[in-house]
């Protein structure tokens, strides 16, 4: 018996010694990589983020049937789109997009995908008498909204800020905002109170997204704040904030600064030789996955809307459409 009991022992400590020296010729990490992959690809998810100012009143004139919706919905679900987020939304388009989308399948929860606010009222002069604002859909569910009044510019517009967390993930948030067009000191106290909300959730360590139209360019000192100081090109330095925005990484357009969105009057000449880019999408940098992974284009406006109840050229908005993916932590 104590043969048997020796020969075990033997053999124990042989399969102990070729597993250490098995072990010590692994490169490093080796013996944890499958864990250290799963982990990885677990903890990080890929989003496509898609902005439009639709000028529901001033091109669509407060109708849902212009074609507008119709091709909003084809680029959001041809897309694969996780957060889309409207700027100068009439209630009727808001409440045709809500259908359209559920219809086409789109949110995973029919009943829980959106949130509208309104920066002007029903009956005020615009949308023919519907409301007019900002909105955002997910394609998951959302929690409880964050609805920002941004200060006041002493216009008939009470601009917003409309925030949402994942329902599933209250620490991922998206929002959408459109800034004043009043005065630039207007834009400034309303740019300074998205941001300081903005930063407060990335302090505590939460994902943030904003997309919007904030009615200033990328080079502007009143962005400098925004975005971070790792981004430091010809066009666009001094920078101190906690975002990138998705475009601006695009060597081929502009770099720090990326492709036009909008040739708004409202908003002085761009430093790329081109109409004005005042639609963007700013992802939280410390939650990106890797430094760079991230992308953004936007789309030529769409000349297909109802040339009678549209524009006369029958552009679907006066602003092009913005999108991006984004990997994140």
């Amino acid at each position: 018996m104590r043969g048997i009991v020796g020969r075990v022992r033997a053999a124990r400590t042989r399969l102990a010694v070729v597993g250490a020296l098995c072990a010590a010729l692994l490169p490093a990490g080796a013996a944890q990589a499958g864990t250290a992959q799963a982990g990885t690809a677990a903890a990080t998810t890929t989003y496509t983020v898609w902005q439009w100012n639709v000028a529901g009143h001033k091109v669509n004139r407060g109708s849902a049937t212009t074609g507008m919706v119709e091709g909003a919905v084809a680029s959001i679900v041809g897309r694969n789109v996780d957060f889309a987020a409207f700027n100068e939304l009439c209630g009727n388009q808001w409440r045709a997009l809500v259908t359209q989308l559920r219809a086409a399948g789109w949110p995973a929860d029919s009943a829980n995908f959106g949130r509208f606010e309104p920066s002007r009222q029903a009956n005020s002069g615009v949308c023919g008498g519907e409301e007019f604002g900002n909105a955002i859909f997910s394609k998951r569910p959302l929690g409880t909204a964050d609805r920002i009044q941004l200060p006041d510019d002493g216009t008939a517009e009470k601009r917003n800020m409309l925030c949402a967390p994942l329902q599933a993930d209250s620490g991922t948030r998206f929002c959408t905002t459109h800034i004043t067009v009043a005065s630039d000191a207007d834009k400034l106290r309303q740019l300074a109170a998205v941001q300081g909300k903005l930063d407060g959730w990335v302090k505590a360590g939460q994902t943030v997204v904003l997309a919007g139209d904030l009615n200033v360019q990328p080079h502007y000192p009143s962005l400098d704040t925004f975005y971070s100081a790792t981004l430091n090109t010809t066009v666009n330095r001094n920078n101190s904030g906690l975002f990138r925005e998705v475009d601006d990484n695009d060597s081929g357009n502009c770099l720090g600064y990326g492709e036009w969105t909008a040739d708004d009057p409202n908003v002085g000449p761009s430093p790329c030789g081109t109409p004005r880019k005042i639609d963007m999408i700013f992802v939280s940098e410390a939650s990106l996955a890797a430094p760079g992974s991230y992308s953004g284009d936007s789309l030529a406006i769409s000349t297909a809307c109802d040339r009678t109840t549209a524009s006369p050229d029958g552009r679907c908005s006066d602003h092009r459409i913005v999108v991006g993916t984004a990997t994140l932590r």
